[in-house]
């Protein structure tokens, strides 16, 4: 059982899937940073000084926090927009790539006739 787990462990994509988990970890915090101390400032200010965090409503003794929700939403789509350009620049070169393979398969057709000349003569 302990053999069959480490090779199920050490598979390339359970190894790539971690390393992705880690990865995106790391760009939701940076993405946050970046709306928490950047964007919803700056979209404050234009809007009147208004400070999104501190926008909330009160029910009672509890209190609904919408501006954080309003932060939340940004982060979203801001994540959302990246990882778009993420994937559709990695398609490209993919595609990029594939057409790049396609070309050096191709086989002039005047050279593969001189090719099977040159074989008739040896013969």
């Amino acid at each position: 059982m302990w053999s069959e787990f480490k090779e199920f462990a050490i598979k390339g994509n359970v190894v790539d899937l971690a390393v992705a988990v880690v990865i995106a970890g790391a760009f939701g915090a940076i993405t946050t940073a970046l709306v928490d101390n950047i964007i919803m400032p700056f979209a404050g200010v234009l809007i009147g000084g208004v400070d999104f965090t501190s926008l909330s409503y009160f029910v009672g003794d509890a209190e609904i926090q919408y501006g954080l929700f309003i932060q939340a939403i940004v982060d979203f789509f801001i994540i959302a927009l990246a990882l778009f350009v993420f994937v559709k620049v990695i398609t490209r070169l993919q595609r990029k790539q594939e057409v790049e393979e396609e070309i050096e398969e191709e086989v002039d057709p005047q050279l593969e006739l001189l090719t099977e000349i040159r074989d008739l003569l040896k013969k």
